[in-house]
């Protein structure tokens, strides 16, 4: 198709160039003009990140062809601060500090505006609705509408200019609001991320991924991908030259799938080309031969006998084992007046990080291979890499570029070896940018869990023994799970004195999407699991929860069940706080719903439909 002749006006000039028939305005913003305060985070306008002005119009621009936005007037995050000086309304997000990772601020920001210029005098209420079309995954949103407030009165005269000040504070700083001294860059959409950096020659990185969840590689075929004009680079594991394999504590997992795929995703051969489409469509001309092979998707079934083996090494599947032993269990549940037995399960969970994975790679004039990614262990990733590409440790340089959000997920090197590769067999800059659809599929969860706790106790709360085994899918690769296990067992009894204690934490291989690091691993499937067996157990005994934790409690000095002194347990006080703040029903939990004092109360916000709470010009409206 021929290009199309756009012309529009976007923050205050006159554009008038060709753009592409298949481009979307936000790609024509971010690409052709090379304004990238707006950011792609799921190319679906449900994150809000790409938000613009259209005719002054709040609009998702990952939404709206090129094409639709021909002759209109535009405004971009950058506009809001073309002097340099940021607005109101960005100073007030920077001194409330309402920006963590900063990816999704700068959409924020243009709906936070649009907000108040829909209504200057928008309560906290109808500021929540109005923003409900952007997503933040790191801030918990209290700090965004807190300076939305602050900007609103400030605009509307209620407060000085002054309170936008930087608040002065001695020397300690602990324990004072202090400005972060990267948020002006974040507010303003200056901050590049890694999928908004370029280099001059740049090519474009493509990636070709198993549609098998187990299967032999029987042939790759590049022949015609390699022949297309304008595609510079074809790589598969056999570009490897130095030891292929990398991971956190095993280092079991090729750069691209060697010799056989183990899960749906999985990177096989990837494309450098001078543009996206040329590289997609080289991808799409790439011809594999699987033999499919038996899979296996249920931990359980692969520790049976017979199982599908994913890695020789593990013939059983089992990735990590931790036990633990701690006194006599079965004594405690002998001189137990209650054994309670149940078994809970928790699902694989997605980082959702507002940034999808990016990277840039470039052989410098030293021929020093340089990988710039959002990646949260570069200096583990340097080693690995320079063992996989064969080339002493000098020759190989990681730079952190900022974390649009990663919650552990960005530990893992999944892709940066295949930029790497492709920087080395091009002699170009190469860049790769994951959809919301790859990040996805590609990369690892939250590790899904099946836990069976048998707990004995007396009959006045007290826990006299415990026996827990949690079963861990940790898919197709080892990446983190070893830790996790680790950290699963080491926390299995939870901040309580218990005697007696049998752990047995499992990481088991399965051709699933592999699991990873993810917000205090390993804890959070232990916690769910012993939390709520010890409501279970409060129920049965007619004890108040509250007090069967606090009889259980460890306190300072406390000998956990892996030998850790702890010099202070802050435990009781935490439950002290949180039994006030909740406005707790004391007794036993036997009552359930509207029958609780302690819900339904005035400083609860009960949930409610989009835009249900405010009305404009008489009538409702929903945010944009």
């Amino acid at each position: 198709m021929p290009d199309l002749q756009f012309t529009a006006t976007i923050n205050g000039r006159k554009v008038a160039r060709s753009a592409k028939p298949q481009q979307r305005l936000l790609d024509f913003i971010r690409d052709d003009l090379n304004l990238t305060g707006n950011k792609e985070g799921c190319g679906a306008g449900e994150c809000g990140t790409c938000s613009v002005f259209v005719d002054g119009v709040l609009m998702k621009s990952c939404l709206l062809p090129v094409a639709k936005a021909h002759g209109a007037t535009i405004e971009t995050v950058e506009a809001l601060a073309q002097t340099g000086e940021l607005s109101v309304l960005q100073t007030a997000f920077h001194k409330a500090g309402a920006s963590q990772c900063g990816y999704c601020i700068p959409g924020m920001v243009m709906a936070a505006t649009a907000a108040l210029r829909a209504n200057p005098f928008a309560d906290r209420e109808e500021i929540k609705e109005r923003l409900g079309g952007n997503i933040c995954r790191c801030t918990g949103y209290q700090k965004i509408f807190d300076a939305v407030e602050l900007a609103r009165d400030v605009q509307n005269g209620r407060l000085p200019a002054t309170a936008l000040m930087e608040t002065e504070t001695e020397d300690a700083v602990i324990g004072k609001a202090v400005r972060r001294i990267d948020a002006p860059s974040k507010v303003s959409g200056r901050l590049r991320y890694a999928a908004d950096m370029t280099m001059p020659g740049m090519l474009h990185v493509q990636v070709l991924r198993s549609p098998h969840a187990h299967a032999r590689i029987v042939s790759i075929d590049m022949s015609a991908a390699e022949a297309m004009d304008g595609v510079e680079g074809v790589i598969t594991c056999a570009d490897v030259p130095g030891v292929d394999g990398f991971g956190v504590f095993v280092n079991d997992q090729p750069i691209m799938a060697r010799g056989k795929v183990r899960y749906v995703g999985e990177a096989v051969a990837a494309v450098a080309a001078e543009n996206p489409l040329v590289a997609a469509r080289a991808v799409a001309a790439i011809k594999v031969v699987y033999d499919t092979l038996p899979a296996v998707f249920d931990p359980d079934d692969a520790m049976r006998a017979g199982a599908p083996a994913l890695h020789d090494y593990a013939p059983d599947n089992i990735t990590k084992h931790i036990p633990i032993r701690v006194g006599d269990v079965e004594k405690g549940f002998a001189e137990s007046d209650l054994v309670v037995e149940e078994t809970y399960s928790t699902q694989a969970i997605e980082h959702a990080y507002l940034e999808p994975e990016a990277g840039l790679a470039y052989v410098d004039h030293d021929g020093v291979v340089t990988i710039v990614s959002p990646d949260q262990n570069v200096t583990h990733h340097r080693h690995m890499l320079a063992r996989i590409i064969a080339k002493p440790i000098s020759k190989v340089r990681f730079i952190m570029s900022p974390v649009g959000g990663g919650f552990g997920g960005k530990e893992d090197m999944i892709y940066q070896g295949m930029l790497a590769l492709l920087a080395m067999k091009t002699q170009r800059p190469v860049r790769l940018v994951f959809t919301r659809e790859e990040s996805i599929i590609s990369t690892a969860k939250r590790h899904p869990s099946r836990t069976t706790l048998r707990m004995g106790l007396m009959k006045n709360g007290h826990i006299r023994a415990l026996v827990m085994k949690m079963i861990c899918d940790g898919g197709a690769y080892g990446l983190s799970t070893e830790g996790v296990m680790r950290k699963a067992a080491i926390l299995a009894a939870g901040p309580y004195v218990i005697p007696n204690v049998r752990v047995d934490t499992y990481g088991i291989y399965t051709n699933n999407t592999p699991s990873g690091a993810f917000r205090s691993f390993g804890a959070l499937q232990t916690a769910f699991a012993t939390e709520s067996h010890l409501d279970i157990c409060a129920e049965r005994l007619g004890l108040d929860p509250f007090h069967i934790r606090r009889i259980n409690a460890m306190r300072d000095g406390a000998v956990t069940h892996t030998k850790a002194k702890l010099g202070s347990v802050s435990l009781t006080r935490a439950l002290d706080a949180l039994e006030k703040a909740s406005g707790w029903e004391a007794g036993a939990p036997h009552s359930r719903g509207s029958t609780r004092r302690d819900l339904n109360r005035a400083d609860i916000r009960p949930p409610c439909a989009l835009g249900a709470r405010f009305a404009q010009g008489g009538k409702q409206e929903a945010a944009e």
